[in-house]
């Protein structure tokens, strides 16, 4: 089935059909290519190959039909017109970025970005590009930014931890107007629950390792966007040597078979956990952009389809007591990463408490009591009453 064939296809049906034309063996399951190189048939299809952009079949820094696979998957589920493969989610912020902006130019960035996109922002003004940073919440902010330097728009939604919204549609808009490049980082909500392409953005990046994974298991990272893009940042990429393993690829076709289903449960689950959290007395607020009392639950319900397997919450007790509920779950696991099969959880003021000061956790709204969640699969009542007893712990 080609691209076309899926116009109108639910995603769990793009997530299990997209790119199987490209398995050109009669396994169902597709193979892994486990190859560094492919044979040239004679000197002319070798300078051929070696010329080509993307080819699939001459060195896997290149490509690899695994890849090939893959990224044709993430592009019908992400409705773009081509996909790239990175070695984790950082290569793909890191292509999508350094494929936009050269010495001169000005990016404007929101306020509440992944760790790693921030440090990459801040090591911007070495290679001559400035960066502005505006409140993600007013849409106006960033229209206020945009010099006539400026050559990127970067942003995140729902952010952590707070799970803050970006206007899509707004920043779309800005971009298109002022001819400036938009890229967002979709690793929280997923293609399952958001589709930015679709409300006029250029770029979207994913951290694989988490929900388009899936399983714990793989670290790898994709963008999604135009053809001549998305071969810009291959390029770069190419010479940055932030290759995906074929296996790795594998893993990650994979996870993308059962998306739609996975997703689906995350969303379900983080839903009920989250109401569950807010009528706790010991729990003092929830940030989670599908209860009607999170303050942009409105614009959630115009830019997605699904509110997403994350959220957080604050408790009104100290560092300590914090600790303690975590330490108290059972089937929660106290781990770093987001978005795989099991119920992950953090405690920010932790996990940061030495790489910022208290004045930045104050300024990013990160609270001695607040706890972060990726809720997994598990059944929701087990879910749940494993909450209820560690508050009670």
């Amino acid at each position: 089935m080609e691209r076309k064939d899926f116009e109108g296809a639910g995603v769990q049906t793009r997530a299990t059909h997209a790119g199987k034309e490209l398995n050109t063996t009669h396994a169902v399951s597709s193979p892994i290519w486990l190859t560094t190189a492919f044979r040239a048939d004679s000197g002319e299809h070798f300078a051929e190959i070696a010329s080509a952009a993307r080819p699939a079949e001459f060195y896997t820094r290149y490509g690899n039909p695994t890849h090939r696979e893959a990224e044709a998957a993430l592009c019908a589920l992400e409705g773009g017109e081509a996909a790239l493969l990175t070695a984790s989610g950082m290569g793909a912020v890191f292509a999508a970025v350094m494929s936009s902006v050269a010495a001169g130019d000005h990016v404007v960035a929101q306020r509440n970005l992944y760790a790693g996109t921030e440090t990459l922002m801040k090591e911007l003004p070495r290679f001559g590009v400035e960066v502005t940073y505006v409140d993600q919440t007013r849409a106006e902010a960033f229209a206020a930014a945009v010099r006539p330097a400026t050559k990127l728009v970067f942003v995140e939604t729902p952010t952590n931890p707070l799970m803050t919204l970006t206007d899509l549609r707004a920043v779309a808009e800005l971009g298109r107007a002022r001819g400036v490049t938009t890229v967002v980082d979709n690793t929280f909500a997923t293609p399952v629950n958001q589709r930015p392409l679709e409300l006029g953005l250029d770029v979207v990046v994913h951290s694989a390792t988490k929900y388009l994974g899936g399983h714990h298991d793989i670290t790898a990272g994709c963008l999604v966007g135009s053809q001549a893009f998305v071969e810009r940042a291959w390029r770069f990429s190419l010479v940055a040597g932030a290759t995906m393993s074929p296996f790795d690829a594998w893993l990650l076709l994979r996870g993308l078979r059962t998306l739609g289903l996975r997703v689906e449960r995350h969303n379900r689950n983080a839903l009920a956990l989250a109401r569950f959290l807010e009528a706790h007395p010991r729990v003092e607020r929830v940030h989670y952009p599908g209860l009607e009392s999170h303050p942009q639950h409105e614009l959630a319900r115009r830019q997605m389809q699904g509110f997403t397997g994350m959220l957080s919450f604050e408790l009104g007790g100290s560092y300590e007591e914090a600790a303690r509920v975590v330490a108290s779950l059972k089937l929660a696991t106290y781990a770093a990463s987001l978005g795989g099969y099991e119920t992950l959880v953090v405690h920010p003021a932790a996990m940061w408490g030495l790489q910022l000061s208290a004045e930045q956790k104050n300024e990013m709204g990160v609270s001695a009591g607040l706890l972060r969640v990726s809720a997994g699969l598990e059944d929701e009542p087990d879910l749940i009453a494993d909450f209820a007893q560690a508050l009670e712990a």
